[in-house]
């Protein structure tokens, strides 16, 4: 399911939980409590080799690299699906339609959800393999949690071609649908541990290997996750729990919120517990990260009334720690942006993998 579907299926079902979710209030980056940011002149984005907080709109023009240039080398994009069936790891469920779940009355940060049952599932995997690949190369690689991204692979091809960024890889890997708590995209993408990861090491990574002819790269400096939303908290959780497998995270509008399911006592705040206790109380690890909130992002007080559903304090937030820890992060705030805005990521994708990419050193990935 395509991205801006569900956000259109969650905003439903939020909206029949609580109409003033309509009326996302449009944050001001420079608010007190938010991280101090460098405003850029309209149109333009910070420099790949700059580090730290940006302003950027409220204009979003595409970067040249989002066309397709008849000029430039065209990687090959391979079709893989995957049933419910057939993985050892997530069987499916699902939500019953029109369902949400009740707060608990003894903790409000904690969803009760009794709607959630075993549902079988399709999953869609699009894996990118430039021209410039060499068959039987190591080759680095990113994995997409949103689904197939075509944007992404014209973006590959053209900076690629302009050595922008390394000769990798791309695998877009659709989720086991639904959205949020009771789902199976939530569960993939939401709970706080390392199964997704594995779940791509054991299951997807093998299948790209072995239907599109390819070897991809051990070697964690070589490899990235990217996603928005809850895909964007995905991509983070990823890296978190698996550093030895990635080192690099991009996220548009990452949802660390508290909307893990099931409840887990040891993350009890779900994705919320990044900026509240563990980037704060971990020692540093070897991740660069990429982020992005826009100033209409989402901001729904919901049942809960835990305090823990605002995206744009959440990123900011991130941002705090984040510097606090001494991480090597890009943090942009987009005015007239939305949640996952796709204007904003034709103006920054580009920008943000080169930026994402920029300490590669591809003579050490060799594996």
């Amino acid at each position: 399911m395509k991205i801006a579907k569900i956000i259109v299926l969650v905003f439903g079902v939020l909206l029949s939980i609580n109409p003033a979710v309509a009326q996302v209030p449009t944050r001001d980056p420079h608010t007190p409590g938010y991280v101090v940011a460098t405003e850029l002149p309209d149109g333009s984005n910070p420099s790949p080799n700059a580090n730290g907080n940006f302003i950027i709109g409220p204009t979003h023009n595409p970067a040249p690299e989002m066309t397709v240039q008849a000029n430039v080398p065209q990687g090959t994009i391979y079709t893989i699906t995957m049933e419910s069936k057939d993985s050892k790891i997530y069987s499916g469920i699902a939500r019953e339609s029109n369902t949400f779940g009740t707060a608990d009355p003894t903790d409000p940060a904690k969803l009760v959800v009794t709607t959630s049952h075993p549902a079988p599932y399709t999953r869609h995997i699009e894996v990118y393999v430039p021209k410039q690949y060499v068959p039987g190369t190591a080759a680095p690689f990113i994995i997409g949690t949103d689904g197939p991204d075509r944007d992404l692979f014209t973006v590959l091809n053209n900076l690629i071609a302009e050595n922008k960024v390394p000769v990798m890889i791309a695998i877009s890997v659709g989720n086991g649908s639904g959205d949020a708590q009771g789902s199976e995209r939530g569960l993939e993408y939401d709970t706080m541990s390392g199964l997704y990861a594995e779940f791509i090491e054991k299951e997807v990574l093998p299948l790209a290997e072995s239907q599109c002819h390819v070897k991809l790269t051990t070697d964690p400096a070589g490899r990235a996750t990217m996603g928005g939303s809850s895909g964007g908290s995905c991509a983070l959780i990823m890296a978190w729990y698996h550093p030895e497998l990635y080192h690099r995270v991009l996220t548009y509008s990452g949802t660390y919120i508290n909307q893990q399911w099931p409840y887990d006592p040891k993350t009890p705040h779900g994705a919320w517990e990044f900026h509240e206790h563990l980037i704060p109380e971990s020692q540093v690890k070897p991740i660069r990260i990429w982020m992005e909130v826009g100033d209409k992002d989402l901001y729904n007080p919901n049942i809960m009334r835990d305090n823990m559903h605002d995206w744009v304090l959440a990123n900011e937030n991130m941002a705090k720690v984040l510097a606090a820890k001494g991480y090597t992060y890009q943090f942009i705030f987009a005015r007239n942006a939305r949640h996952v805005d796709h204007q904003v990521k034709s103006q920054t994708l580009p920008e943000a993998l080169e930026w994402l990419w920029k300490d590669y050193n591809p003579a050490k990935t060799t594996k």
